[in-house]
């Protein structure tokens, strides 16, 4: 894919914080953290991660890429799903080390690869023995994975 669009190099702490130039910040891995959330309702669907090439993707085609770390390769969300995030708006944080992404999702809705709507089903409680433990939000499954992404 060819670069399109260009971010302005990183400048004065006023300007990063208070000026209108895009300064993404990326960390030594080259990534920045995006937090899903959906456009209409705020639900937070999921975190990902973004290089300077998959965020120019996103930014060009108003579609959501992102990088995965766990496969070293670009991840167009939706592309074997059909739940691809159209971007309503994307957002930066004052440092411009952070996005927040407010999408709407295609297909059957969902963005948890685990059939969920949202990544963030469980939550994180005390066990009985005082150790931390995961409980179900009362989230349900909006579809099969296996279905969608094979056995396996």
């Amino acid at each position: 894919m060819t670069e399109h669009t260009h971010f302005a190099p990183r400048t004065s702490k006023t300007e990063i914080e208070l000026g209108t130039a895009f300064q993404p910040k990326f960390d030594a891995d080259g990534l920045i953290a995006c937090v899903v959330t959906d456009a209409d309702d705020g639900t937070v669907l999921m975190v990902g991660y973004m290089n300077a090439e998959a965020l120019r993707r996103t930014i060009d085609t108003g579609e959501a890429w992102y990088w995965s770390r766990s496969r070293q390769e670009y991840w167009k969300k939706g592309g074997t799903s059909g739940q691809v995030q159209s971007v309503v708006e994307l957002l930066t944080d004052c440092d411009q080390d952070a996005l927040v992404m407010k999408v709407r999702v295609a297909g059957n809705g969902a963005t948890c690869h685990v059939g969920y709507r949202s990544c963030f089903y469980r939550k994180v409680v005390q066990g009985p023995d005082g150790e931390p433990a995961l409980e179900s939000t009362g989230a349900q499954r909006v579809y099969d994975p296996a279905t969608v992404y094979g056995a396996g």
